[in-house]
C-alpha cells in the first residue's frame, strides 16, 4: 500500500519550508519514526519521520525546493517494503544492500547507541567527527550543540588536527537522533546574535585574503525582512532608566539554594524582569497593544517573548499567559526554551505570537543598545550588563552599587512619552523594591 508523506500543516504566520538533505534515497527501506528530511522554515527546523514501515517508492520535492503545508513529500510503499525484506531475509541477502538505507540499517545493528538533537547531530556530520568521543551534558548523557564545540575547542587547544581533515581510526558509534527535551536545570535563555565565525587557521597563518559566499538561512532571512519592515513602518523612539540591581541580587543570594531545591531550577534575574514587565504592562495597556490598519489592537493577557541566541539566528519563544505564571514557572519555560533553541528543537508553537518582548543583550557585555520592535509589537524592553557605579543615594551619600541600564523601544504612533516612561519607571521600582511584585503596587 501507498502511503503518502506530507509536509506538516504550518502555522498561518509560516507560508512554506525548504527542504533540505534527504536521509534516504527511492529503494531504501525505512521504519516508523525514521527521519526522511528536515524542512527549515523562517523560524525553526522541523523534522518529517516515516510514518510506517516500508520503502521509499518515489521523492516527490527534491533537496533545496520550497514547499507549503499539506504538499507531496514521498511515497513510501509499505507492503513491497515488508514482502521484500522477508524475501532477502529468507535468502541470507542483506534487504538494504545499497544507499542511505543500507547505512541506516548497520546504525541500527550497531550494539551502541548514543541520543542527540538535530543540530549536533548536523555538527557532528559537518566536522566529521565521532559522537562515542563526545561527552554528553544532555539529560541522559544526549549530546547537545554545545557538547560538540565545545569539544572543537578541546581538539584545537591539545593541538589535534582539523577534525574535518582528520581520518577516524574506528567506526563510529550508532547516532539516534532524536529532539533532546528540555531540562529544568538548564541555564536561563539569552539573547544575542549568532556565534562569530572564527578564520580558518590555514588562511591566518598564511594572509590570505580569500572571500567565501554563503546563502542566508530562511530564519536570517526572516529575522532581516522583519528587522527592516519595523523600522519603515513604526516611529520608533526609545527611552532609557537604570536600575540598581543590589535588591534582586541580595534576595537571590538569601533564597537561591531554597528555591532550586523546592522547584528544581536556577533563580535568575529574568523572572524578576518578567513579572515586573506583566504588572508595568497591566498598568500601561497602550504598551502590550499593536496597531492593525486604522485600528488599535488591546490584548487582555501578556504573551511575553524572550529573545534566544541560537546556533541558527536570532529566536523569541514566547511565555504565554505570562500573568499567570509564578517566579518558578517563568524561570523553567525560560530554561526549557534555551535548550531547546541551543539543540534546534523549537517547535513553531513555541515561537508565534507574543505582545511584549525582553532582550537581554547584557550576557555579552553590552552595557546599552536601542533594541529594535519585534512586529507587530509596539515596544521591546532592553537589558543590559550589570556593573558597580558610583551613585548618590537618598541620603546623599555616594556609594557603589551595581547598576543597570535599561532601554525601552517604543512605537510613537500608539505610546506616547508619558506612557514610555512610566513603564521604565514601573520597571524600576518593581526591580529595585522586588516587595512590589508580591503586593502588586
Amino acid at each position: 500500500m501507498l502511503i503518502e508523506v506530507r509536509i506538516p500543516t504550518l502555522a498561518e504566520s509560516v507560508p512554506d519550508a525548504k527542504l533540505l538533505a534527504w536521509n534516504y534515497r527511492a529503494g531504501d527501506r525505512v521504519e516508523r519514526g525514521d527521519v526522511l528530511i528536515e524542512l527549515e522554515t523562517d523560524k525553526v527546523v522541523l523534522e518529517v519521520p516515516a510514518p510506517e514501515d516500508g520503502t521509499v517508492s518515489e521523492i516527490v520535492l527534491a533537496e533545496g525546493e520550497t514547499g507549503e503545508s499539506g504538499q507531496l513529500l514521498a511515497r513510501i510503499e509499505t507492503e513491497a517494503g515488508a514482502s521484500g525484506a522477508a524475501r532477502e531475509a529468507g535468502s541470507g541477502r542483506d534487504p538494504d544492500a545499497s544507499g542511505a538505507g543500507r547505512r541506516k540499517e548497520e546504525h541500527r545493528a550497531a550494539p551502541a547507541e548514543i541520543a542527540m538533537g538535530p543540530a549536533a547531530r548536523r555538527a557532528i556530520a559537518e566536522h566529521g567527527l565521532d559522537p562515542a568521543a563526545i561527552a554528553g551534558t544532555g539529560r541522559d548523557g544526549r549530546i547537545t550543540k554545545a557538547d560538540v564545540l565545545r569539544h572543537l575547542e578541546q581538539a584545537r587547544a591539545d593541538g589535534a588536527a582539523t577534525p574535518s581533515s582528520a581520518t577516524p581510526t574506528a567506526a563510529p558509534a550508532t547516532v539516534r537522533s532524536e529532539p533532546e527535551p528540555s531540562s529544568e536545570s538548564a541555564p536561563p535563555a539569552v539573547s544575542g546574535a549568532t556565534p562569530v565565525r572564527e578564520m580558518p587557521s590555514d588562511a591566518a597563518a598564511t594572509g590570505a585574503r580569500a572571500e567565501r559566499r554563503e546563502p542566508m538561512s530562511r530564519l536570517r532571512q526572516r529575522v532581516a525582512e522583519r528587522l527592516l519592515d519595523a523600522q519603515r513602518r513604526a516611529a520608533i523612539l526609545s527611552t532609557f532608566n537604570e536600575v540598581d540591581m543590589q535588591p534582586v541580587m541580595d534576595l537571590r543570594r538569601r533564597y537561591r539554594e531554597d528555591f532550586e531545591r523546592r522547584h528544581g531550577v536556577r533563580l535568575g534575574f529574568m523572572s524578576f524582569f518578567v513579572k515586573a514587565a506583566v504588572q508595568a504592562l497591566e498598568r500601561y495597556p497602550l504598551v502590550n497593544a499593536c496597531i492593525d490598519g486604522d485600528d488599535i489592537v488591546h490584548h487582555d493577557y501578556c504573551d511575553i517573548g524572550v529573545a534566544v541566541g541560537s546556533p541558527r539566528g536570532l529566536v523569541v519563544p514566547v511565555l504565554r499567559n505570562a500573568e499567570r505564571l509564578s517566579f518558578a514557572q517563568v524561570e523553567r519555560a525560560i530554561a526549557g526554551y534555551g535548550e531547546r533553541a541551543r539543540d534546534g528543537s523549537l517547535a513553531i508553537e513555541d515561537l508565534v505570537g507574543g505582545t511584549f518582548t525582553i532582550s537581554n543583550g547584557g550576557v555579552f557585555g553590552s552595557l546599552l543598545s536601542t533594541p529594535i520592535l519585534n512586529p507587530p509589537q509596539s515596544a521591546i524592553l532592553g537589558m543590559h550588563k550589570t556593573q558597580p557605579r558610583p551613585v548618590v543615594d537618598e541620603q546623599g551619600e555616594v556609594v557603589v552599587r551595581p547598576m543597570m541600564y535599561v532601554a525601552l523601544s517604543y512605537d510613537h504612533r500608539i505610546i506616547d512619552g508619558r506612557e514610555a516612561v512610566g513603564f521604565l519607571v514601573t520597571i524600576k521600582e518593581a526591580v529595585e523594591d522586588p516587595a512590589r511584585l508580591l503586593l502588586e503596587v
